[in-house]
């Protein structure tokens, strides 16, 4: 039998309540998103490993960056120096290329004699050598040190060249014109020479350089010295030494006045007028018909009757109405040979409205050279009637 009352409770000590520590918060666990199991953190070193891999990454970007940046600067820099190459041989190609045409001008001036002629070509020959002296300074880039020497070459030969047809043209008058002519020819081959070695040798290697290594905008310029190869042909060459011999003092046909002896002078043959191709002889006593087309064209012949080549003979043509100039223009053949006939076409008239209709005078004269003495025969007037050509 038990001591204890049935009736009484049994009491038990309540536990306090667990206090937490001050300062902490309890940490929640928050569920895992779609019932799977949670993702391990990362390793140790993993973050640091990532960090120097983005180092390395930006690294090699700069260094990348760099070397075409310096490339660039290399492109640019190489550009430079080839440009500025370029530009000091321009002036001297141009310079040196300027000869032969001051020559084609002085020799159809009828004033010029061989002494003054003799003078001016040692002028280019010296002009030829300061060109050298001026391209013996250049520095070029270092894969046109060959072509380089071919710029100096092509001086030299011109310089030589010039200078020989001074002396020939200034030798005593001993030997005939032809003589005189063909050794003329001869001396200007190395002109023509000069031009192939300036070509070849020079600006194509220089282009093929500038290709190959990517150099744009940078030429290399032409230099050519002969742009008409009839000037230094032997038929060339003795209309022009046969005339200025023939009018200059001390070569055995002048009295050393300035006066010429022997006959000179041209004869007038004939005045066509050419529209939408067909031809009119023009004549001096029965008025002409003359269609005006954009084509017109009046062509004069005449004829060097004298015993001597002349030069920078002037032929004017005028087309009067009521006596009143209404156009007119001059043309100038530079050399004609002894007993050699010429034609001169006269194109791109343009003629006033007021000539239409009425009658209208055509003059042709042909200049007077030095030594002439008898003028009657080289000029003439034809009365014409310009129209407009009928649509049938």
């Amino acid at each position: 039998m038990s001591t204890y009352d049935d009736g009484t409770e049994l009491e038990f000590f309540e536990e306090p309540e667990t206090l937490e520590a001050p300062g902490r918060q309890r940490r929640r666990i928050r569920p895992s998103r779609g019932g799977g199991p949670r993702r391990p953190p990362p390793p140790p070193g993993a973050v640091a490993l990532a960090r120097l891999a983005g180092l390395v990454a930006l690294a090699i970007a700069v260094v990348i960056g760099l070397v075409f940046w310096v490339d660039s600067c290399q492109g640019q820099s190489r550009h430079d120096e080839y440009a500025s190459y370029m530009n000091d041989v321009r002036p001297i190609a141009q310079s040196s290329a300027a000869s032969l045409r001051d020559y084609q001008k002085q020799v159809t001036n009828p004033k010029l004699t061989l002494a003054d002629l003799q003078s001016k070509l040692g002028l280019w020959s010296r002009q030829q050598q300061e060109d050298y002296d001026q391209a013996l300074k250049l520095v070029p880039p270092a894969p046109l040190q060959a072509a380089h020497q071919e710029v100096l070459a092509t001086l030299q030969l011109r310089a030589i060249a010039l200078a020989d047809l001074a002396n020939t043209f200034g030798q005593p008058g001993n030997k005939s014109a032809t003589q005189v002519a063909n050794q003329l020819a001869k001396q200007a081959q190395l002109l023509s020479a000069s031009d192939l070695v300036w070509t070849e040798l020079f600006k194509v290697p220089a282009t093929d350089t500038l290709t190959r290594l990517g150099v744009r905008g940078v030429a290399a310029p032409p230099s050519q010295i002969v742009t008409n190869p009839e000037l230094i042909t032997p038929h060339s060459f003795g209309e022009v030494y046969g005339g200025l011999r023939s009018t200059s003092p001390g070569t055995g046909n002048g009295n050393g006045n300035g006066n010429v002896s022997g006959l000179h002078g041209s004869v007038l043959e004939s005045t066509e007028a050419v529209s939408s191709g067909q031809s009119k002889t023009l004549s001096p006593s029965t008025p002409t018909t003359v269609d005006v087309a954009a084509d017109l064209a009046f062509k004069v012949t005449f004829q060097n009757a004298g015993d001597f080549p002349e030069r920078g003979v002037r032929v004017t043509l005028t087309v009067s109405l009521f006596k009143k100039q209404a156009y007119t223009k001059t043309e100038t053949v530079p050399s004609i040979d002894t007993k050699e006939t010429k034609t001169v076409t006269f194109t791109n008239l343009q003629l006033p409205p007021s000539t239409f209709g009425a009658q209208a005078t055509v003059n042709v004269v042909v200049g007077k050279v030095p030594g002439e003495t008898i003028v009657s025969n080289n000029k003439s007037s034809y009365p014409v009637f310009f129209s407009l050509p009928s649509n049938g």
